[in-house]
């Protein structure tokens, strides 16, 4: 999540420009800079997780897989964020080192502090992306993954998977289990004890 910062007001190449001498991230919206605060070490996990997963399972194909600190460029909505995971496949990205454009796929791990905006400002920013087929959430709190995907009437359909079920994401053409994608990430006293 990203809280605002004081009277900041960027175009898009300050912004980048400015972002660079940074120490922390900064996320861009229509101007306004907004610091990413620190994650708990289960959301943390379960990015890892997800990366792991699909870094394997894409090894040898020209896609490539990012993780946290590479920002996604939503140019129709005058926005830069940081997601947790995404996957481009377009050798256009290979030209912006600062950030991606063209992501196929775009994962979110929700927290309390960021749930309400992952779901509704972002995402509405992140439909902007042509390139987009494959939208990510994954709710540590009830240990569910939701993959919002675009149909052929470009239109979002909802799909949602739980433990023991497979996540289909047909962006890449893969199905990996939500077993694996939420390997010791509960957060309770029962996970914690020896």
């Amino acid at each position: 999540m990203a809280l605002p910062q004081p009277e900041r007001r960027f175009d898009a190449a300050a912004y980048l420009a400015w972002e660079e001498t940074q120490e922390e991230r900064h996320e861009y919206i229509a101007g306004e800079v907004f610091a990413m605060v620190g994650v708990r070490q289960v959301h943390n996990l379960a990015t890892l997780n997800l990366y792991s997963c699909l870094r394997r399972a894409l090894h040898g194909s020209p896609c490539r897989v990012f993780v946290e600190a590479v920002k996604a460029r939503v140019e129709a909505a005058d926005c830069f964020f940081y997601p947790d995971v995404l996957v481009t496949c377009d050798a256009r990205d290979r030209l912006t080192p600062e950030y991606v454009s063209h992501p196929l796929l775009v994962a979110e791990v929700l927290s309390d502090s960021t749930a309400a905006f992952d779901r509704g400002r972002k995402f509405a920013a992140y439909r902007k992306l042509d390139s987009l087929q494959d939208y990510v959430l994954i709710d540590l709190a009830v240990q569910r993954i939701e993959v919002f995907r675009r149909d052929s009437e470009n239109h979002w359909v909802l799909y949602d998977y739980g433990p023991g079920d497979s996540v289909e994401l047909a962006s890449l053409g893969l199905q990996l289990a939500v077993d694996e994608l939420l390997e010791d990430t509960r957060e309770d006293s029962e996970a914690a004890s020896p």
